[in-house]
Protein backbone atom coordinates (compact mmCIF):
# COMPACT_ATOMS: atom_id res chain seq x y z
CA UNK A 1 0.00 0.00 0.00
CA UNK A 2 2.98 2.14 1.42
CA UNK A 3 4.73 1.39 -2.66
CA UNK A 4 1.14 2.54 -4.52
CA UNK A 5 0.79 5.40 -2.59
CA UNK A 6 4.70 6.70 -3.24
CA UNK A 7 3.56 5.98 -6.70
CA UNK A 8 0.68 7.88 -7.07
CA UNK A 9 2.19 11.07 -5.43
CA UNK A 10 5.46 10.51 -7.62
CA UNK A 11 2.96 10.77 -10.71
CA UNK A 12 1.49 13.56 -9.02
CA UNK A 13 4.59 15.64 -8.76
CA UNK A 14 5.80 14.50 -12.24
CA UNK A 15 2.44 16.12 -13.76
CA UNK A 16 2.95 19.34 -11.50
CA UNK A 17 6.40 20.01 -13.14
CA UNK A 18 5.15 19.40 -16.40
CA UNK A 19 2.28 21.48 -15.72
CA UNK A 20 4.94 24.04 -14.46
CA UNK A 21 7.47 23.56 -17.80
CA UNK A 22 4.52 24.45 -19.80
CA UNK A 23 3.17 27.68 -17.87
CA UNK A 24 7.08 28.51 -18.02
CA UNK A 25 7.15 27.74 -21.73
CA UNK A 26 4.06 29.79 -22.57
CA UNK A 27 4.96 32.70 -25.30
CA UNK A 28 3.00 35.78 -25.68
CA UNK A 29 2.05 35.74 -29.08
CA UNK A 30 2.66 39.55 -30.02
CA UNK A 31 5.70 39.53 -32.12
CA UNK A 32 6.51 42.21 -34.68
CA UNK A 33 9.37 42.18 -37.23
CA UNK A 34 12.63 43.42 -35.82
CA UNK A 35 13.69 47.47 -36.26
CA UNK A 36 17.06 46.04 -37.76
CA UNK A 37 15.90 43.48 -40.48
CA UNK A 38 16.61 43.63 -44.05
CA UNK A 39 13.90 45.85 -46.10
CA UNK A 40 10.79 43.82 -46.81
CA UNK A 41 11.50 40.98 -44.15
CA UNK A 42 9.49 39.76 -41.43
CA UNK A 43 11.57 37.99 -39.44
CA UNK A 44 13.17 37.95 -37.08
CA UNK A 45 10.75 39.24 -34.92
CA UNK A 46 10.43 40.75 -31.56
CA UNK A 47 7.43 40.16 -28.65
CA UNK A 48 7.46 41.60 -25.59
CA UNK A 49 8.75 39.49 -23.20
CA UNK A 50 12.18 40.30 -25.50
CA UNK A 51 11.92 36.63 -26.93
CA UNK A 52 13.28 37.02 -30.52
CA UNK A 53 11.44 34.05 -33.31
CA UNK A 54 13.77 33.29 -36.41
CA UNK A 55 12.60 31.75 -39.39
CA UNK A 56 14.59 30.32 -42.52
CA UNK A 57 13.82 28.11 -45.68
CA UNK A 58 16.06 24.98 -45.57
CA UNK A 59 14.26 22.24 -46.75
CA UNK A 60 17.13 19.30 -46.90
CA UNK A 61 18.63 20.60 -43.56
CA UNK A 62 17.35 17.82 -40.77
CA UNK A 63 18.79 20.13 -37.68
CA UNK A 64 18.35 23.57 -37.10
CA UNK A 65 19.18 25.92 -34.46
CA UNK A 66 18.78 29.71 -32.89
CA UNK A 67 21.90 30.49 -31.51
CA UNK A 68 21.92 33.01 -29.01
CA UNK A 69 23.38 34.75 -25.86
CA UNK A 70 25.55 31.40 -25.39
CA UNK A 71 22.30 29.43 -25.73
CA UNK A 72 21.33 27.18 -28.67
CA UNK A 73 17.61 26.92 -29.40
CA UNK A 74 16.12 23.96 -31.57
CA UNK A 75 14.23 25.47 -34.46
CA UNK A 76 11.11 23.13 -35.64
CA UNK A 77 10.49 22.52 -39.80
CA UNK A 78 7.09 22.37 -41.22
CA UNK A 79 6.36 20.63 -44.18
CA UNK A 80 7.44 23.40 -46.51
CA UNK A 81 11.06 23.09 -44.95
CA UNK A 82 10.36 26.73 -42.78
CA UNK A 83 12.53 26.43 -40.08
CA UNK A 84 10.97 28.72 -36.92
CA UNK A 85 11.32 28.98 -33.37
CA UNK A 86 12.17 31.36 -30.30
CA UNK A 87 14.16 32.00 -27.87
CA UNK A 88 13.92 32.79 -24.28
CA UNK A 89 13.34 36.51 -22.83
CA UNK A 90 17.06 38.50 -23.73
CA UNK A 91 17.89 41.73 -21.96
CA UNK A 92 16.83 45.05 -23.51
CA UNK A 93 19.07 46.47 -25.96
CA UNK A 94 21.44 45.01 -29.17
CA UNK A 95 22.64 41.12 -29.51
CA UNK A 96 24.32 39.69 -31.49
CA UNK A 97 23.17 35.92 -32.86
CA UNK A 98 23.36 33.33 -35.87
CA UNK A 99 21.85 30.31 -37.21
CA UNK A 100 23.39 27.09 -37.15
CA UNK A 101 22.56 24.53 -40.13
CA UNK A 102 23.68 20.96 -40.23
CA UNK A 103 26.52 21.77 -37.83
CA UNK A 104 27.22 25.10 -40.03
CA UNK A 105 27.19 28.61 -38.46
CA UNK A 106 25.40 31.16 -40.99
CA UNK A 107 23.77 34.67 -40.55
CA UNK A 108 20.14 34.93 -40.62
CA UNK A 109 19.02 36.56 -44.24
CA UNK A 110 16.23 38.59 -42.42
CA UNK A 111 18.46 40.35 -40.19
CA UNK A 112 21.64 43.25 -41.16
CA UNK A 113 24.75 42.77 -40.52
CA UNK A 114 26.82 43.46 -38.29
CA UNK A 115 31.01 42.84 -37.45
CA UNK A 116 31.31 41.47 -34.10
CA UNK A 117 32.79 37.85 -32.29
CA UNK A 118 35.24 38.50 -35.45
CA UNK A 119 32.53 37.98 -38.02
CA UNK A 120 29.84 39.92 -39.91
CA UNK A 121 27.19 38.45 -38.47
CA UNK A 122 23.26 38.96 -37.38
CA UNK A 123 21.90 41.31 -35.01
CA UNK A 124 18.71 41.54 -32.94
CA UNK A 125 17.13 45.05 -31.09
CA UNK A 126 15.26 44.16 -27.87
CA UNK A 127 13.20 47.45 -27.68
CA UNK A 128 14.54 49.34 -24.63
CA UNK A 129 12.35 51.52 -21.95
CA UNK A 130 15.50 54.34 -22.43
CA UNK A 131 15.71 53.77 -25.91
CA UNK A 132 14.41 57.50 -26.59
CA UNK A 133 17.94 58.46 -25.59
CA UNK A 134 19.59 56.97 -28.94
CA UNK A 135 16.91 57.33 -30.61
CA UNK A 136 16.66 58.75 -34.29
CA UNK A 137 15.10 62.34 -33.68
CA UNK A 138 14.41 65.28 -35.69
CA UNK A 139 17.27 67.24 -34.24
CA UNK A 140 20.22 68.80 -35.91
CA UNK A 141 22.47 65.95 -36.63
CA UNK A 142 26.63 65.33 -36.78
CA UNK A 143 28.23 63.28 -39.72
CA UNK A 144 29.93 60.10 -39.54
CA UNK A 145 32.85 59.61 -42.00
CA UNK A 146 35.42 57.42 -43.26
CA UNK A 147 38.69 58.70 -43.08
CA UNK A 148 41.06 56.33 -44.79
CA UNK A 149 45.78 57.12 -44.02
CA UNK A 150 48.56 56.03 -43.84
CA UNK A 151 50.49 54.60 -41.01
CA UNK A 152 53.30 54.63 -40.43
CA UNK A 153 53.62 52.38 -37.75
CA UNK A 154 51.97 49.20 -39.46
CA UNK A 155 52.92 50.27 -42.93
CA UNK A 156 49.34 49.81 -44.24
CA UNK A 157 46.09 51.33 -45.35
CA UNK A 158 44.16 51.82 -42.39
CA UNK A 159 40.89 53.66 -41.63
CA UNK A 160 39.19 55.14 -38.58
CA UNK A 161 35.38 56.77 -38.97
CA UNK A 162 34.52 60.51 -37.31
CA UNK A 163 31.80 61.51 -35.91
CA UNK A 164 31.63 65.17 -36.04
CA UNK A 165 29.05 67.27 -34.32
CA UNK A 166 25.97 69.35 -35.37
CA UNK A 167 27.33 72.71 -37.30
CA UNK A 168 31.05 71.51 -37.51
CA UNK A 169 30.53 73.03 -41.45
CA UNK A 170 29.06 75.50 -40.57
CA UNK A 171 31.36 77.91 -38.30
CA UNK A 172 34.53 77.06 -40.09
CA UNK A 173 36.93 78.66 -37.40
CA UNK A 174 35.38 76.82 -34.02
CA UNK A 175 37.88 74.00 -32.76
CA UNK A 176 36.79 71.06 -30.69
CA UNK A 177 37.91 69.01 -28.33
CA UNK A 178 37.94 65.09 -29.16
CA UNK A 179 37.17 61.97 -27.73
CA UNK A 180 38.88 58.29 -29.04
CA UNK A 181 36.81 55.57 -28.73
CA UNK A 182 37.34 52.51 -29.00
CA UNK A 183 35.69 48.62 -29.03
CA UNK A 184 35.84 45.59 -27.86
CA UNK A 185 37.19 42.43 -28.75
CA UNK A 186 35.93 40.80 -32.16
CA UNK A 187 34.55 43.77 -33.29
CA UNK A 188 35.93 47.10 -35.34
CA UNK A 189 35.65 50.90 -36.03
CA UNK A 190 31.83 50.16 -37.45
CA UNK A 191 30.61 49.09 -33.93
CA UNK A 192 30.36 51.86 -32.10
CA UNK A 193 27.99 53.79 -34.67
CA UNK A 194 26.76 50.65 -35.90
CA UNK A 195 25.75 48.72 -32.53
CA UNK A 196 26.40 51.70 -30.34
CA UNK A 197 24.27 54.42 -32.14
CA UNK A 198 27.18 56.50 -30.87
CA UNK A 199 26.44 59.96 -33.24
CA UNK A 200 22.56 59.81 -32.06
CA UNK A 201 23.33 60.00 -28.59
CA UNK A 202 25.76 62.45 -29.08
CA UNK A 203 22.79 64.49 -31.30
CA UNK A 204 20.53 64.25 -28.92
CA UNK A 205 22.52 64.99 -25.66
CA UNK A 206 23.74 68.23 -27.46
CA UNK A 207 20.34 68.93 -29.13
CA UNK A 208 19.17 68.81 -24.96
CA UNK A 209 21.95 71.23 -23.88
CA UNK A 210 23.65 68.01 -22.03
CA UNK A 211 26.57 67.91 -23.65
CA UNK A 212 29.57 70.67 -24.88
CA UNK A 213 29.68 69.48 -28.79
CA UNK A 214 33.01 67.60 -29.70
CA UNK A 215 35.01 65.15 -32.73
CA UNK A 216 34.75 61.36 -31.71
CA UNK A 217 37.15 59.37 -33.63
CA UNK A 218 36.43 55.54 -33.39
CA UNK A 219 39.80 53.35 -34.97
CA UNK A 220 40.46 49.48 -35.33
CA UNK A 221 42.31 48.52 -31.74
CA UNK A 222 42.31 45.00 -32.88
CA UNK A 223 45.37 42.93 -31.54
CA UNK A 224 46.73 38.80 -31.81
CA UNK A 225 48.62 37.22 -29.22
CA UNK A 226 52.04 36.75 -30.02
CA UNK A 227 52.85 33.36 -31.18
CA UNK A 228 54.58 31.32 -29.86
CA UNK A 229 55.38 31.04 -26.73
CA UNK A 230 51.48 31.55 -25.12
CA UNK A 231 53.11 31.63 -21.48
CA UNK A 232 50.81 28.92 -20.00
CA UNK A 233 50.89 28.15 -16.74
CA UNK A 234 52.28 24.30 -15.16
CA UNK A 235 48.80 22.97 -15.93
CA UNK A 236 48.68 24.57 -19.60
CA UNK A 237 45.65 26.30 -18.61
CA UNK A 238 46.06 29.80 -19.18
CA UNK A 239 48.24 32.19 -19.32
CA UNK A 240 50.39 33.22 -15.94
CA UNK A 241 49.94 36.88 -17.14
CA UNK A 242 46.97 38.47 -18.71
CA UNK A 243 46.31 40.75 -20.64
CA UNK A 244 50.65 39.44 -21.75
CA UNK A 245 52.93 42.44 -21.03
CA UNK A 246 53.12 44.89 -24.17
CA UNK A 247 49.84 43.63 -25.47
CA UNK A 248 48.53 47.29 -26.41
CA UNK A 249 52.02 48.61 -27.31
CA UNK A 250 51.25 48.14 -31.35
CA UNK A 251 47.79 50.38 -31.10
CA UNK A 252 49.32 53.05 -28.67
CA UNK A 253 52.10 53.66 -30.79
CA UNK A 254 49.68 53.66 -33.85
CA UNK A 255 47.17 55.89 -31.89
CA UNK A 256 50.36 58.18 -30.65
CA UNK A 257 52.32 58.59 -33.74
CA UNK A 258 50.01 58.53 -36.86
CA UNK A 259 45.84 58.86 -35.57
CA UNK A 260 46.29 62.07 -33.59
CA UNK A 261 48.78 63.61 -35.83
CA UNK A 262 46.08 62.75 -38.73
CA UNK A 263 42.96 63.89 -37.31
CA UNK A 264 44.57 66.82 -35.71
CA UNK A 265 45.85 68.07 -39.04
CA UNK A 266 42.69 66.97 -41.22
CA UNK A 267 40.08 68.19 -38.09
CA UNK A 268 39.48 71.69 -36.45
CA UNK A 269 40.78 70.04 -33.04
CA UNK A 270 41.85 71.39 -29.91
CA UNK A 271 45.54 69.76 -29.94
CA UNK A 272 46.42 69.63 -26.43
CA UNK A 273 45.99 67.12 -23.77
CA UNK A 274 43.54 69.05 -21.40
CA UNK A 275 40.84 68.72 -24.77
CA UNK A 276 41.26 65.10 -25.42
CA UNK A 277 40.08 62.29 -23.92
CA UNK A 278 39.90 57.95 -24.60
CA UNK A 279 37.50 55.63 -23.50
CA UNK A 280 36.65 52.09 -24.71
CA UNK A 281 34.22 48.93 -23.73
CA UNK A 282 35.87 45.74 -23.09
CA UNK A 283 39.16 45.29 -24.51
CA UNK A 284 38.99 48.52 -25.28
CA UNK A 285 38.61 49.88 -22.51
CA UNK A 286 41.66 47.87 -21.21
CA UNK A 287 43.33 49.30 -24.00
CA UNK A 288 42.67 52.94 -22.24
CA UNK A 289 43.52 51.84 -19.11
CA UNK A 290 47.08 50.45 -20.60
CA UNK A 291 47.37 54.21 -22.76
CA UNK A 292 45.95 56.64 -20.32
CA UNK A 293 48.17 56.05 -17.33
CA UNK A 294 51.13 55.78 -19.67
CA UNK A 295 50.54 59.46 -21.67
CA UNK A 296 49.28 61.58 -18.50
CA UNK A 297 49.98 64.41 -21.19
CA UNK A 298 48.52 63.40 -24.15
CA UNK A 299 44.71 62.48 -22.34
CA UNK A 300 43.02 63.80 -19.74
CA UNK A 301 39.84 62.54 -19.41
CA UNK A 302 39.40 58.60 -19.17
CA UNK A 303 36.32 56.37 -19.50
CA UNK A 304 36.54 52.43 -19.51
CA UNK A 305 33.01 50.64 -20.12
CA UNK A 306 33.38 47.02 -18.87
CA UNK A 307 37.22 46.83 -19.07
CA UNK A 308 38.02 46.82 -15.88
CA UNK A 309 39.53 49.59 -13.50
CA UNK A 310 42.24 51.94 -12.37
CA UNK A 311 43.23 51.42 -8.98
CA UNK A 312 45.65 53.61 -6.72
CA UNK A 313 48.34 51.37 -7.09
CA UNK A 314 48.32 51.84 -10.73
CA UNK A 315 48.15 55.68 -10.20
CA UNK A 316 50.95 55.52 -7.63
CA UNK A 317 53.04 54.17 -10.47
CA UNK A 318 52.12 56.81 -13.46
CA UNK A 319 53.61 60.01 -12.73
CA UNK A 320 51.68 62.92 -13.53
CA UNK A 321 48.30 61.06 -14.21
CA UNK A 322 46.46 62.32 -10.75
CA UNK A 323 47.93 65.65 -11.39
CA UNK A 324 46.75 65.51 -15.13
CA UNK A 325 43.30 64.05 -15.09
CA UNK A 326 40.59 65.84 -14.82
CA UNK A 327 38.14 62.56 -14.74
CA UNK A 328 38.02 58.70 -14.58
CA UNK A 329 34.81 57.69 -15.53
CA UNK A 330 33.93 53.71 -14.87
CA UNK A 331 30.65 51.85 -15.65
CA UNK A 332 29.88 48.25 -15.62
CA UNK A 333 26.18 46.42 -16.12
CA UNK A 334 24.64 45.44 -13.04
CA UNK A 335 24.68 41.77 -13.98
CA UNK A 336 28.60 41.78 -14.84
CA UNK A 337 28.99 43.05 -11.10
CA UNK A 338 26.90 40.13 -9.96
CA UNK A 339 28.91 37.17 -12.06
CA UNK A 340 32.10 38.91 -10.60
CA UNK A 341 33.23 40.80 -13.85
CA UNK A 342 35.10 43.14 -12.61
CA UNK A 343 38.67 42.19 -12.89
CA UNK A 344 41.90 43.84 -11.75
CA UNK A 345 40.37 44.34 -8.56
CA UNK A 346 36.66 45.59 -7.20
CA UNK A 347 36.15 48.18 -9.92
CA UNK A 348 33.75 49.72 -7.63
CA UNK A 349 36.32 50.35 -4.82
CA UNK A 350 39.21 51.13 -6.44
CA UNK A 351 37.06 54.26 -7.86
CA UNK A 352 35.86 55.03 -4.67
CA UNK A 353 39.33 54.94 -3.02
CA UNK A 354 40.78 57.47 -5.88
CA UNK A 355 37.73 60.04 -5.05
CA UNK A 356 38.58 59.93 -1.74
CA UNK A 357 41.94 61.11 -2.68
CA UNK A 358 40.81 63.64 -4.84
CA UNK A 359 40.71 62.09 -7.96
CA UNK A 360 37.25 63.18 -9.99
CA UNK A 361 36.04 59.88 -10.14
CA UNK A 362 32.67 58.52 -11.18
CA UNK A 363 30.83 55.01 -11.26
CA UNK A 364 28.27 53.79 -12.87
CA UNK A 365 26.35 50.80 -13.17
CA UNK A 366 23.91 50.17 -15.61
CA UNK A 367 20.30 48.65 -14.66
CA UNK A 368 19.69 44.52 -15.65
CA UNK A 369 22.18 44.62 -18.45
CA UNK A 370 25.48 42.11 -19.04
CA UNK A 371 28.06 42.58 -20.76
CA UNK A 372 26.36 43.89 -24.13
CA UNK A 373 25.72 47.13 -26.11
CA UNK A 374 22.94 48.37 -23.63
CA UNK A 375 25.64 48.82 -20.81
CA UNK A 376 27.87 50.78 -23.15
CA UNK A 377 25.49 52.71 -24.85
CA UNK A 378 24.46 53.82 -21.58
CA UNK A 379 27.91 54.38 -20.30
CA UNK A 380 28.50 56.47 -23.12
CA UNK A 381 25.44 58.57 -22.32
CA UNK A 382 26.42 58.95 -18.75
CA UNK A 383 30.12 59.78 -19.80
CA UNK A 384 29.56 61.83 -22.78
CA UNK A 385 28.31 65.17 -20.53
CA UNK A 386 31.00 65.09 -17.98
CA UNK A 387 33.87 65.89 -20.77
CA UNK A 388 35.08 69.17 -21.73
CA UNK A 389 33.46 70.65 -18.70
CA UNK A 390 36.51 72.65 -17.14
Amino acid sequence: MKNKIRVFLLAILMMCGMFSVRIQAQVVEDFKPSAVNQPGKQYPMVNSEGRVRVQISAPEATHVQFDISAVKYDLIKDENGIWTGECAPQDEGFHYYQLWVDGAAVPDPGSLYYYGASRWGSGIEIPAKDQDFYALKNVPHGQVTEQIYYSEQSKSMRRCFVYTPPGYNKDINKKYPVLYLQHGGGEDETGWSNQGHANLIMDNLIADGKSVPFIIVMDNGTWAMPRPPRNRDQQGERPREWPPKGWADGFMNTLLEDIIPMIDVNYRTIADGEHRAMAGLSMGGMQTRVITLANPDVFSYVGMFSGGSISPEDVENAPGFKEKNKLLFISYGSRELENGRGFGGDPKANTEALKEAGMNTHFYVSPLTAHEWQSWRRGLHEFAPLLFTK
